[in-house]
């Protein structure tokens, strides 16, 4: 339940439309509902914004299948999976319909679209799963962002021939491994937050994502957001709280 719902649901009782009881009955479910293996929070789209998502790993078939079935029947907003195996994926599609899949992501009852202006910019092809993720998760919240593939600075070129959209987005999420050096490249062009990715890709010193990490953590542009190794959700919602919260004073 978010906001305005719960907004229509007390004007109703205000109203003599629905009944006390039965508007109890909506709200028994609304602080979180427990599942047994977890306790889902319905109350979080009321708290932030947005309503609570399914990190995958570790989690059976079935209990992916129940939790997407009590988001989708007592809960409001996007439901999305993510990090899914092919095993889960195909459980949860099986069972429930409607869902759309992006790689490793799964999303119902997309919102509805926005137009901001968002921008995705992989570093390179490798780093394009985490580039998917942070993707499909700004699409279930309504955003369509701007792609831009294979612009690492091994190539600056390759960046600058995309400086107008750079430079008309509203926030940029720079996906990139390696040195990590994209995001540096991109805060000093455009004045948009910039949300920065690192990824585990890269050689041996790469350390698996640690040496962009830290490089985007020393970055010499000011102003930089860095979210963690891999994490293309996390940067996506950072994103949404940026935009959702721009005109709240």
């Amino acid at each position: 339940m978010n906001e305005l719902e719960l907004q229509e649901l007390l004007e109703q009782v205000k109203a003599g439309t629905i009944g006390p009881d039965d508007a109890l009955n909506s709200l028994r479910r609304l602080p979180f509902a427990d599942l047994g293996h977890a306790k889902i929070d319905h109350h979080r789209n009321l708290r932030t914004g947005a309503p609570e998502a399914i990190y995958g790993p570790n989690k059976s078939p079935e209990q992916c299948v129940s939790i997407v079935g009590e988001l989708l029947t007592n809960g409001s907003g996007p439901v999305l999976l993510t990090r899914a195996t092919a095993e889960q994926i195909n459980a949860v599609t099986s069972t429930h319909s409607g869902g759309s899949v992006v790689d490793t992501t799964v999303v119902w009852r997309p919102a509805d679209e926005r137009d901001n202006k968002v921008v995705v910019a992989a570093a390179g092809t490798a780093d394009l799963p985490v580039a998917e993720e942070a993707c499909a998760v700004l699409q279930a919240h309504g955003i369509s962002p701007t792609r831009l593939t294979d612009v690492g600075v091994a190539g600056l070129h390759r960046l600058l021939a995309s400086l107008d959209e750079l430079l008309d987005a509203e926030v940029i999420l720079t996906i990139a491994g390696m040195e990590g050096a994209l995001a540096t490249a991109i805060g000093g062009l455009s004045s948009a937050p910039v949300i920065a990715v690192p990824t585990s890709v890269g050689y041996g010193a790469a350390l698996e994502g640690v040496t962009a990490l830290l490089a985007m953590h020393a970055a010499c542009a000011a102003g930089i957001t860095v979210v963690g190794i891999d994490n293309g959700f996390g940067a996506a919602m950072a994103a949404m709280r940026i935009l959702d919260n721009r005109n709240v004073s």
